[in-house]
C-alpha cells in the first residue's frame, strides 16, 4: 500500500510503498477512500519540523470500508463504511478494543465519506463547547475561523446563543463563517478587532473568547482575547502549537477565568454520537467547509497548498479511491 511520510527537513511530504497492515482477532483492516488533513497539528507539529516524523502520526481522520475483519470482531462487518483515527495511507487499521473508543466509528447511511473525516475534530468540538460553560445569553466571540474556529461557531449557533462573532484575517474564511451562521465577522486585517468587539457588546467585552487560532498568529491573538473578554466572562483556549511562550497578563486576567482544552468526563463514544448527529441534523454543514480534494498521488501539493495559499482553502481532503 502506498502512505504518506515526512522524512528530515521541512515540507518534506512523499509517498511510500509498504506491506498492507496485519491485523489481529480484534482489529479490522479499513480499505481508504478520503482523509482529511488537519492544517492546526500536521502543518505546526509534522509540515514544518526539519526533523523526520513517524508515519503513525501522519493524519488522524480517515474514512473508508470495511476490508477484513478479525475472526473476534462481531460489532463489524465486511463492507460496513467507517471512520477511522489513523494516518494517510491506503489501508487502515480498526482496532476494536482500543482505549480511545472511538477510534473506529460506524458511518450512518446519511454521512457522506468526504463529511466523515470532520467526525474526529467535531467530537473534539462538541467536547469543547461542553467544556466552555457557555450559556444561552452570552455573547462568545470565536477568534480563528479555520476548521476547528468555524466548527466550534456552528456549534455554538445550534446552542443558540445570544450573539456569535467570529474575528479571522483572510477574506474566504469571514465569508465562509457569515455563510455558515455568525452574527457578526469580523476581518482583522481591516480593523482592530478589539475595538470591534467592544462595540459590538456595547463596551462590555464578551461573555466567553474562545481562541482557535493555532501556529505564530496564535501569539498576538491570545493577547487579543485578554483585551475582548468581560469581567467575569471566560477565555477558552482550544489553538496549540504556537512555537513559543503565550502572553498571560495578571492585570488582564484578574475577574476573569481561563479554561484550557476538554474538562470534560464524558466517554467518547457518546460524544462522537453526539458530532455525527450535529452532522446529520445540518447543524455542522460540512460540505460547505471541503474546499479542495487532492488525489493522493498529489499530497505533497495538497500540504504546500495548505502552508503557503491558506488563503484559498478551508478544508482540504486527500482522496484514496482512485
Amino acid at each position: 500500500m502506498i502512505r504518506v511520510i515526512k522524512p528530515e527537513g521541512m515540507g518534506n511530504i512523499q509517498l511510500e510503498e509498504v506491506p498492507i497492515p496485519k491485523f489481529n482477532s480484534r482489529q479490522v483492516l479499513v480499505r481508504t477512500a478520503k482523509t482529511l488533513i488537519s492544517r492546526g497539528s500536521e502543518l505546526f507539529r509534522r509540515y514544518i519540523a526539519e526533523e523526520a516524523v513517524s508515519p503513525s502520526i501522519m493524519g488522524y481522520s480517515l474514512t473508508g470500508i470495511v476490508e477484513e475483519i478479525g475472526s473476534e470482531v462481531t460489532e463489524y462487518h465486511v463492507g460496513q463504511r467507517v471512520m477511522v483515527v489513523a494516518p494517510h495511507a491506503q489501508y487502515a487499521i480498526g482496532d476494536i478494543d482500543s482505549l480511545v473508543k472511538s477510534s473506529i466509528m460506524p458511518l450512518t447511511e446519511n454521512i457522506s465519506f468526504e463529511e466523515g473525516t470532520f467526525l474526529l475534530l467535531a467530537k473534539e468540538a462538541t467536547a469543547w463547547v461542553d467544556s466552555s460553560g457557555v450559556k444561552a445569553d452570552d455573547q462568545v466571540v470565536v477568534l480563528g475561523q479555520g476548521v476547528v474556529g468555524s466548527l466550534m461557531m456552528q456549534l455554538l449557533r445550534g446552542r443558540q446563543v445570544k450573539q456569535i462573532i467570529t474575528v479571522d484575517t483572510l477574506p474566504l474564511r469571514c465569508q465562509l463563517s457569515q455563510q455558515l451562521g455568525a452574527d457578526e465577522v469580523i476581518n482583522a486585517s481591516e480593523v482592530d478587532p478589539v475595538e470591534m468587539v467592544k462595540q459590538l457588546t456595547g463596551g462590555r467585552g464578551a461573555n466567553l473568547v474562545i481562541d482557535c487560532v493555532g501556529g505564530y498568529a496564535g501569539i498576538k491573538s491570545f493577547e487579543q482575547a485578554q483585551d475582548m473578554v468581560a469581567n467575569k466572562g471566560t477565555i477558552q483556549l482550544i489553538a496549540c502549537y504556537q512555537q513559543q511562550a503565550l502572553p498571560l497578563y495578571s492585570a488582564k486576567i484578574m475577574q476573569k477565568r481561563l479554561v484550557a482544552g476538554i474538562l470534560t468526563d464524558e466517554p467518547p463514544v457518546k460524544t462522537t454520537l453526539r458530532a455525527m448527529e450535529s452532522i446529520e441534523k445540518g447543524i455542522i454543514q460540512v460540505s460547505k467547509m471541503i474546499t479542495h480534494q487532492f488525489p493522493y498521488t498529489e499530497a505533497k501539493e495538497a500540504f504546500d497548498f495548505l502552508w503557503y495559499t491558506p488563503e484559498n482553502g478551508l478544508g482540504v481532503l486527500l482522496d484514496w479511491e482512485l
